[in-house]
């Protein structure tokens, strides 16, 4: 039996998921959770063979659950599953260990031929992913500038959210979420929020919706 725990922040979601996913004998959604925090309690908490991890979660971003399981167990399996299938955003989040990512706009059968792939110990990419995504995941691109924690604030401030909530989401003063947002534009080159906002936008950090 294959136990998965599924990060989502929308029920609906989930629960399609798991429908789907348990119509295979051998998968079984063990385990739930709305948030990066929760994911990782849950994870020490209940026996896991694969999580699968949306990227727009309230707070810490799913690069970042990628980043903490990887960083607790190196052979921790995690598949992406997201809105959001820039080639930037797949390339970053396989750098950061992850061993799928499959768009939710994909077929449904391709979620289930990506976790029988990485439970084989391979690397999947939906189709439609360019396969070059896999030899590139030594991320040279700009996103490889910015640490986990910076692109989760690059990723909330482009969402719209003030320095004061995105503070608030991550347990972080708002002085040092100011100091990282100075630290990101130097990085990136970027002189206003505004062009942070179209940089997250080019590099599909975020949905033109701001999701």
């Amino acid at each position: 039996m294959i136990r998965i725990l599924l990060v989502d922040d929308h029920p609906v979601v989930r629960s399609g998921c798991q429908r789907l996913l348990e119509l295979e004998d051998d998968l079984r959604v063990v385990a739930q959770a709305a948030s990066v925090d929760e994911a990782c309690v849950l994870w020490a908490r209940q026996p896991v063979d694969l999580t699968i991890t949306d990227l727009s979660l309230p707070g810490s971003s799913g690069l970042e659950l990628v980043r903490r399981l990887r960083e607790r167990m190196p052979e921790a399996r995690v598949l992406v599953f997201s809105m959001l299938d820039s080639d930037a955003l797949v390339r970053r989040a396989l750098a950061l260990g992850a061993r799928g990512y499959v768009p939710k706009s994909a077929a449904p059968e391709s979620l289930i031929e990506a976790v029988r792939t990485v439970m084989r110990g391979q690397r999947a990419l939906a189709p439609g992913l360019p396969t070059h995504l896999l030899r590139e995941a030594s991320d040279t691109g700009p996103l490889a500038e910015l640490t986990p924690r910076e692109l989760e604030i690059l990723r909330l401030l482009a969402s719209g959210l003030s320095a004061a909530h995105c503070a608030r989401a991550l347990h972080l003063s708002p002085k040092t979420v100011s100091n990282l947002q100075s630290q990101i534009k130097d990085k990136l080159g970027l002189a206003t929020s505004a062009a942070m906002v179209h940089f997250a936008l080019r590099h599909g950090l975020i949905a033109l919706d701001g999701a």
